[in-house]
């Protein structure tokens, strides 16, 4: 199916991301597997390609144009090399992360923080689910108690990406415990803080070479002018920024999922059984049929939503749309090609098999399916 949500500026971006991908992710992406981390090396390096700050300020070094498209076009390339996990920090820094600031900071904040985040010498992570709070966000119980020119921050952080990586970290934190989610405040807290320290990387199911840990904050004294935006506006700020994040998981799993189906093709054509390539069988090509289809009728509508996103369009209610349907999506799609390559869609050497653990995951992060669903099912005023 073509696809026209992309413009010629696109395309010649998307052919450098490329041989970034090609250059800077693919000869080392098995190494961070192993490690359960990627090189910091891997940031520096995005930033000098100029893949980390495309909607930031020009005066402090970003390229100046605020269209999510570009953001979309690195998930599809590394999707497309089969190395999606080795880019998830990449994603989070530019996707997830540096919307924050840009949106947030000071103009001072913004001077002191932007630059080293778009030249990759900056790592970020957000902290924001805790073991008791993962997608009731107003559940969190991390405090920050203002003494003075600072707050004193306790408490814990579980399922952080970058988390071994990170030189800041914005921090959900209860400022006024009794408010609620009126409470809720957001920290950039750098990592070398007395008291701030990381758990050990946890050991995932799948996307290993994307790190994720524990954060524990035992008495860490944050400079007031680390508060990001308004006191007691976090909450909001979160809610702000969620249509985009997980716009950026819809677009991950399209993603993966086209190239589940492609390495099952090719796999279908090859493969002979009873002296037939067993994609000639009857019920294989119907299997593939619905693949395809249900992959190009997924792709339209998340396009469709890109569109909105460049022109600052982007419906809450549609992004959990796409992100649940877009996930679930991609479980079935890897699923059946997985079951498709017999025996080796279960060995770790076939993508596939990589694609399957690694997937997985999706249905769960920024957002359950059921909680996508109760979004909206609410906004139906049901």
């Amino acid at each position: 199916m073509s696809r026209d949500v992309y413009t010629e500026d696109h395309e010649l971006y998307r052919d450098s991301v490329r041989r970034f991908v090609e250059r800077e992710v693919v000869p080392h992406w098995e190494r961070w597997e192993e490690q359960g981390r990627v090189d910091r090396t891997l940031f520096t390096a995005a930033g000098e390609a100029g893949i980390l700050g495309i909607a930031a300020p020009e005066d402090l070094g970003g390229g100046g144009v605020s269209d999510f498209r570009y953001n979309a076009i690195l998930s599809e390339c590394l999707a497309e090399a089969d190395v999606l996990s080795a880019g998830l920090g990449l994603s989070l820094q530019a996707d997830i992360a540096l919307p924050y600031f840009l949106h947030h900071c000071t103009p001072e904040q913004a001077k002191q923080w932007i630059p080293g985040i778009i030249s990759g010498e900056t790592i970020l992570a957000l902290a924001m689910t805790e073991p008791g709070a993962g997608s009731d966000v107003a559940g969190i119980a991390t405090t920050a108690r203002r003494d003075g020119s600072e707050y004193v921050v306790n408490g814990g952080k579980t399922f952080i990406t970058n988390a071994l990586n990170a030189d800041l970290v914005v921090t959900a934190v209860k400022t006024d415990p009794e408010a609620g989610r009126k409470g809720i405040s957001l920290l950039v807290i750098p990592s070398d803080l007395p008291g701030f320290s990381r758990g050990e990387k946890l050991a995932k199911v799948g996307q290993h070479a994307a790190d994720t840990a524990e954060l524990f904050f035992d008495d860490v004294r944050v400079p007031v002018e680390n508060l990001l935006g308004e006191e007691g506006r976090g909450f909001y700020a979160m809610m702000a920024h969620l249509a985009e994040e997980r716009m950026s998981v819809a677009v991950q799993a399209i993603a993966q999922a086209r190239r589940a189906f492609e390495h099952t093709l090719a796999y279908a054509k090859e493969r002979q059984a009873f002296g037939s390539p067993i994609g000639s069988f009857q019920h294989n090509r119907f299997v593939l049929a619905e693949m395809k289809t249900e992959i190009d009728v997924t792709q339209a509508y998340v396009d469709q939503l890109l569109s909105r996103v460049a022109v600052g369009e982007l419906d809450a209610t549609d992004a959990a749309q796409a992100k649940w349907w877009a996930t679930e999506v991609c479980q079935k799609i890897v699923d059946r090609g997985v079951q498709m390559h017999g025996g080796y869609g279960y060995m770790t050497e076939y993508p596939i098999a990589r694609a399957w653990v690694d997937s997985r995951i999706q249905t769960i992060y920024a957002g359950t399916t059921e909680i996508m669903k109760e979004l909206i099912g609410r906004s139906m005023g049901l």
